[in-house]
């Protein structure tokens, strides 16, 4: 029974953060997001709560993997947990930078940090476990639109670079 608790902790543990920085920030995103030049293929706000549902969902449960191939919270899991840890930092940092504070250059340093970290991480999982490393993937790849979006709502709203002085 205990293993079930821990798939489950760990298949949720993501969505924490990202649920905290939807609710803190809400009120931002139609007063503030909405008014951004974006490029014609970003996508609609509505898709984001589902996306972000369902990749949260496949990181967390591969994290589970990992962690249970590696037997827990061992010295092997330091690095790859490690890995797995700041990206999932970075990727609560965001929207709290983006739209909290609405601070587009850390934003955009934030996102490529979190790029790197991602994809190091899912190339030391695939080391351990393949199944959770290509659990990622759909993340890394809507990781790489995030990022072309953040780098394009940077560049085409200089206006708004600073953090948000009022």
């Amino acid at each position: 029974g205990r293993m079930w608790a821990y798939t489950v902790g760990f298949t949720v543990l993501p969505h924490v953060g990202g649920f905290l920085g939807w609710f803190l920030n809400r009120k931002e995103i139609p007063a503030w997001y909405e008014k951004l030049k974006k490029p014609s293929w970003c996508p609609s706000r509505r898709v984001f709560p589902v996306a972000w549902t369902v990749l949260y969902t496949g990181m967390g449960y591969a994290s589970y993997l990992v962690w249970n191939d590696l037997g827990g919270c061992s010295s092997k899991a330091i690095v790859p947990l490690g890995l797995y840890g700041a990206q999932l930092a970075l990727n609560w940092a965001w929207p709290p930078l983006f739209f909290g504070a609405r601070n587009l250059n850390m934003a955009l340093i934030d996102v490529l940090l979190l790029d790197a970290l991602a994809t190091g991480t899912a190339c030391s999982w695939y080391r351990i476990n393949r199944v959770a490393a290509l659990l990622l993937l759909p993340y890394l790849g809507w990781l790489a639109m995030a990022t072309c979006l953040t780098i394009r709502v940077w560049r085409d709203n200089p206006e708004l670079k600073a953090a948000k002085s009022d």
